[in-house]
């Protein structure tokens, strides 16, 4: 059976395109359309759908709007958000994922894009990703309460235990996280529950486009004890700071003379679709001079990450791998790739991760 999608757009013309890139998709189909939010609410109050595809700059009410709405109401669906490539759609979709937004598709900016091949794959991924995984309503679901350090967490993947752990006194530590699908509004259950004097730097690779990754990391700083921001090149590696990727370039850490370690930007061409690829970052770590790397993968589609990750392992450095259980996670794909390759050294729930960051890394 189809899963059935609400269009919501003020655009007549994207909404056509939208509807001609889904009817060609045999897996969905479009049940309604909707001018602006005001409407969508009114249908929504009335019809269940698999999925929203949701804009966010409307007349009446906009994306935001809406989303503020249902949650006042309590009514749960699945939103993806179809937001333009400019700093303030930006800012307003990272705000839209703290509200229960799943993720979002980017919208071009010409209708000849739109129209395009690259925008209707895009989206399409986004949608099988999203609407064919049982846990995409967790999205919506307002995030639990999270205590640092926490009681030690249970895994829940049958077969795996968690470890009993002490963090390392001493030696120079690394955090290197990964995430995608699900990943921005996830981000929020584990970067504000850091103490600002965690004894460790974390670099971090999110899936997201130009644009995207500096309003993700400047609402995590705000919200934040650690400080948060969008890595620059040359950037030196400090103690209770968060660097993460920009969006559209690879990152890689490399050592410097002074014994400390500095970021390395590139333009290099994505590795299977994706720049910055976390696979990359990690790769890097295995000609620094870290004496323990704590590696987090949370909730995102595909197996970014595994490569490296055990890259890392057969070349003797010391990691300790952290990944997010199946029941907590938007999407289990990356996680599950860590899990099935062996790499998984402790699996928890979202409210945990930050928990047993600090138990590995420990504090000043």
């Amino acid at each position: 059976m189809k899963k059935n999608l609400l269009v919501v757009d003020d655009s007549a013309l994207m909404r056509r395109i939208i509807c001609d890139i889904i009817k060609e998709n045999p897996s969905y189909e479009v049940k309604e359309t909707c001018r602006n939010g005001k409407e969508a609410l009114e249908r929504l109050r009335l019809t269940t759908y698999d999925g929203v595809l949701l804009d966010v700059n409307m007349p009446v009410m906009g994306g935001l709007e809406l989303l503020e709405a249902l949650q006042k109401e309590d009514i749960e669906t699945t939103v993806i958000m179809v937001s333009t490539l400019t700093v303030k759609d930006a800012d307003v979709t990272i705000r839209a994922m703290e509200l229960g937004a799943t993720d979002f598709v980017t919208k071009p900016e010409n209708i000849s894009d739109a129209k395009g091949k690259g925008f209707a794959d895009s989206l399409i991924s986004i949608l099988d990703a999203v609407i064919n995984t049982g846990n995409y309503r967790r999205a919506f679901e307002k995030p639990k309460p999270v205590r640092v350090p926490v009681v030690p967490p249970r895994s829940t993947s049958k077969g795996t235990v968690a470890r009993s752990r002490q963090a390392p006194s001493s030696g120079k530590k690394l955090i290197a996280l990964a995430s995608s699908t699900g990943g921005p509004k996830s981000l929020q259950s584990v970067i504000p529950y850091l103490p600002a004097n965690m004894d460790a730097p974390m670099i971090l690779v999110q899936h997201m486009p130009v644009g995207f990754t500096d309003s993700m990391a400047r609402r995590l700083d705000e919200l934040s004890k650690v400080r948060v921001k969008e890595a620059q090149d040359g950037d030196i590696l400090k103690k209770g700071w968060v660097y993460i990727a920009p969006g559209g370039r690879h990152m890689r850490v490399v050592p410097i003379s002074t014994g400390e370690h500095k970021i390395a930007l590139s333009d290099e061409p994505p590795i299977v679709g994706l720049r910055p690829c976390a696979d990359v970052m990690y790769e890097s770590l295995s000609s620094c001079n870290f004496d323990h790397i704590t590696c987090v993968v949370l909730t995102g589609m595909g197996a970014d990450g595994t490569k490296g990750i055990t890259g890392l392992k057969k070349k003797g450095q010391k990691i300790y791998t952290i990944s997010q259980d199946k029941d907590s996670c938007v999407v289990y794909g990356m996680p599950k790739a860590i899990a099935q390759a062996g790499m998984s050294d402790e699996v928890v729930s979202l409210e945990n991760v930050a928990g047993s960051i600090i138990k590995n890394v420990g504090v000043v």
